[in-house]
């Protein structure tokens, strides 16, 4: 670490304490309950994603709690980008009760080890959108969406918000069984200007964002363009985080209705990281870390003649490992005002997606040998593939996407009613390609090989097409002034289809005979939903929900829970027979309070306490052939329904309030989820009724404490992540850990007629302590062994933000 890290480390820590405890300090955090919002919509509040045009010494909202039958939370664009600058939305939300959020990055923008859990369900078991708009179930290789991070930059959100229980029934996705994360644009601004700001920091760190308001333009007009650069050194090896975004949207609003046109584009390469088997016997001894050796290419050469590279076993270092994705997005949406009790809400969509995954690695690891025998059957391996004992391996991906949602809102007086529709077509490919890797002239992480060379292997190639179709009505009842019910049904179809072109030879993809082609559709008629919300006094409202979801089966290609992933066609059959959709009933049940208090220094608290019983059933496993799932073979496990998962939790979050200049945001979080049955893998029976689900933690607590004075303001937020089971017997576990970041900024006093109109200073530290311990688990077989990735260590990021 350098001196200057060493440096701006301690004088952030120094300048928080002397903030919270030394100076007479009011709000900064705050936290409220949006009455005025619909039952069952998202909170009303103002845009708070303008930082330019944010007073000195103000907040906005960390956590708004909606006035909904559910349970809402929510973080605003500009409480993100103190977070860290350009930082992830989904990053964003590991502030919020209930959530989990694991990477080996600081901004969360690296998705091959993302790990998000709320209330005991994973990433894929969750629904995303932005502006309404379906991003899919962010499987790793996607294939029907985007992560929020690529769909818009991070400085141009305006909030993101967090369903932990159960979604509104109008969500456009096929993955929300445990909830929804909602993340929405910022529109232009009223005033034109122009925003610039540069980061720079530890590891040859430099983001650069910029954009163009065009102010109103009269009659409704107003757009904005922007974009961003980020560069940044992997933190344990030579690897580059790279890409290029941008984004524009154009506002038409009257008296009629409103007209949005949004534009996207992403072009990101970022390398991917190693994760460290660890097994009952090497628990305390395996590495911490799998860095790649890119760019030494002869280190590389002499590690694999090394009786090192025999003695690291499953842990053998890869020379990189890459992921390069491109995207393009777009929507036009209509918010028409039909009558004053009419509105009419049409929005389409298009998403394409280009990418690749990259590993040039060894070629005698993992079962490669038995693999290439197929294809090369007697051969000299490695005169095959160049003379360096290493091969390219790629996933090049393919996705075409568009769609319509639409809905029609009632105002009856005591009803308001809905209707809503949702129709999207995907198209999607996936080929699995090995080239080779002369010792002349070695690959880079930064060329995709299917440019440069011609495949030695296409090992399969596969097309999926999908048609999703959902229709939802619900009704919310204004009883009485402070009571309200809230009830609709959800109906949801999926009709999907693969072909695939590339057949692997039979047993060389993990024991396969082939990839299953032909159609699968599931059609759900009935989701119904019933809520209640109570004004019991002016401070308090209870809330009451129960709702049934469902995910439909994922339709990715000889890759995750997905019926087109078997290895032969008579196990697709069977799997259409005898399988069923995972579905959850969801209770939730919470109290909101707000009071403006006078005890002393505390002025004001807002809360909510919520409960939740989840029935989960129909779990579906994925019973991996290998013993130990690496990242070089993939293989079509078997894919079953294994059972029920009971969930009991509480949630218990507050800001409290000190003046205006001091807040402290705590957020306690407990979660028991467990399996009810065991399973069978092969003729074995795997023991795992009672035990708990591995990588969700019991017990979360996060904490914000917000501070400002004059020009200056500070915040410091602790994330504590309980202890965790690393497989499903429960046999390994990894310990709970603390971890703290923190940021320090100056807002810079401007004088009248100056170019610049403001100017802040900032700096944020991550990890402060430093901490080692296990981020993102990868549970990789029944007992005994599974993978783990680092927690990235103490970086230090530097940020002048100017507006003009």
């Amino acid at each position: 670490m350098t001196m200057f890290t060493r440096t701006a480390a301690r004088l952030l820590c120094g300048a928080i304490g002397f903030v919270v405890v030394g100076v007479p300090v009011t709000a900064t955090a705050q936290s409220l309950v949006a009455k005025d919002a619909e039952p069952g919509s998202p909170a009303t509040v103002t845009d708070p994603a303008d930082p330019a045009t944010t007073p000195a010494g103000q907040d906005d909202t960390i956590v708004v709690t909606g006035a909904t039958t559910r349970s809402v939370t929510q973080v605003s664009g500009v409480d993100m980008q103190k977070i860290l600058p350009g930082v992830s939305p989904l990053k964003a939300l590991q502030t919020l009760p209930g959530v989990t959020f694991l990477t080996a990055d600081p901004w969360g923008n690296n998705e091959q080890n993302i790990s998000l859990f709320v209330h005991g369900f994973n990433a894929q078991q969750l629904g995303y959108t932005l502006d309404g708009l379906p991003l899919g179930d962010q499987n790793y290789g996607n294939y029907n969406g985007l992560s929020p991070q690529r769909a818009i930059i991070s400085e141009n959100v305006s909030r993101v918000t967090l369903a932990s229980g159960a979604g509104d029934l109008g969500t456009a996705s096929t993955s929300n069984l445990g909830g929804t994360i909602d993340t929405f644009s910022s529109d232009p601004r009223k005033d034109m200007g122009v925003q610039v700001d540069q980061t720079l920091g530890s590891h040859s760190t430099s983001r650069l964002f910029a954009r163009i308001d065009s102010g109103d333009l009269g009659n409704g007009n107003a757009f904005y363009i922007s974009g961003s650069r980020q560069k940044a050194k992997a933190w344990d090896f030579n690897g580059i985080q790279g890409g290029y975004q941008a984004n524009a949207k154009f506002v038409h609003d009257d008296s009629n209705g409103k007209l949005t046109l949004y534009g996207a584009f992403s072009d990101k390469t970022e390398p991917n990281e190693d994760a460290t088997v660890v097994t009952t016997a090497t628990q305390g001894t395996a590495p911490y870390v799998r860095p790649f050796v890119y760019p030494n290419f002869n280190a590389m050469l002499t590690y694999l003649n090394s009786g090192a590279y025999k003695a690291d076993g499953s842990n053998y270092r890869n020379y990189y490992g890459v992921a390069a994705r491109t995207d393009y997005l777009g929507y036009v949406k209509y918010d028409w005002n039909v009558s004053d009790k009419v509105t009419f809400s049409n929005q389409a969509y298009y998403h394409h997606n280009d990418g690749v995954g990259v590993i040039g690695g060894p070629i005698d690891v993992a079962g490669l040998p038995k693999l290439f025998s197929f294809y090369y059957p007697g051969q000299n391996l490695t005169q095959v593939f160049g003379g360096s004992g290493l091969a390219t391996r790629t996933t090049e991906y393919r996705i075409d996407r568009g769609g319509l949602v639409s809905t029609v809102a009632l105002d009856l007086g005591a009803h308001h009613v809905e209707f809503g529709a949702w129709y999207e077509h995907q198209s999607s490919s996936a080929y699995r390609r090995w080239y080779p890797f002369p010792v002349n002239d070695p690959s880079t992480p930064y060329q995709r090989p299917r440019e440069e060379l011609t495949p030695l292997i296409t090992q399969y190639h596969s097309e999926v097409r999908v048609d999703e179709y959902q229709a939802h009505i619900q009704d919310s009842w204004k009883i009485l002034p402070t009571l309200t019910i809230q009830g609709g049904v959800k109906s949801t179809f999926q009709n999907a289809s693969q072909r695939v072109p590339t057949q692997p030879i039979p047993g060389s993809f993990t024991g396969s005979v082939a990839l299953p082609v032909g159609k699968i559709d599931t059609h759900k008629y009935f989701l119904p939903q019933l809520g209640a919300l109570w004004d019991a006094t002016d401070n308090e409202q209870v809330f009451v929900n129960v709702q049934k979801n469902i995910r439909q089966f994922q339709t990715s290609a000889a890759a995750g829970l997905s019926p087109f992933a078997l290895g032969s066609q008579a196990a697709f059959d069977l799997f259409k027979q005898d399988v069923e959709p995972e579905t959850s009933w969801t209770y939730e049940a919470g109290l909101r309070s707000h009071h403006a208090l006078n005890l002393g220094p505390l002025t004001s608290f807002d809360g909510q306490i919520s409960v939740y019983h989840v029935d989960f059933s129909n779990r579906l496993l994925g019973i991996s052939p290998n013993p130990v799932v690496t990242a070089v073979v993939s293989g079509a496990a078997i894919l079953q329904n294994v059972g029920a998962v009971k969930t009991d939790g509480f949630d218990i979050a507050g800001t409290f309030r000190f003046g205006s200049h001091f807040s402290f945001y705590d957020a306690l979080s407990y979660n028991n989820s467990r399996y009810e049955e065991n399973y069978i893998s092969g003729t074995s029976t795997v023991a795992t009724a009672g035990k708990k689900v591995p990588g969700s933690p019991d017990w979360l607590n996060k904490f914000t404490a917000s501070a400002n004075y004059d020009i200056f303001d500070a915040q410091l937020v602790g994330d504590y992540i309980g202890k965790r089971f690393a497989t499903y017997t429960n046999d390994l576990s990894v310990p709970a850990y603390f971890t703290l970041s923190g940021r320090i900024a100056a807002h810079v006093p401007l004088s009248e007629g100056q170019v610049a109109k403001t100017a802040t200073v900032s700096l944020n530290v991550t990890n402060i302590t430093n901490k080692r311990a296990a981020s993102t688990l990868s549970i990789g077989a029944a007992s005994g062994t599974f993978n783990q990735f680092p927690v990235a260590p103490r970086q230090v990021f530097g940020t002048i933000s100017v507006g003009f």
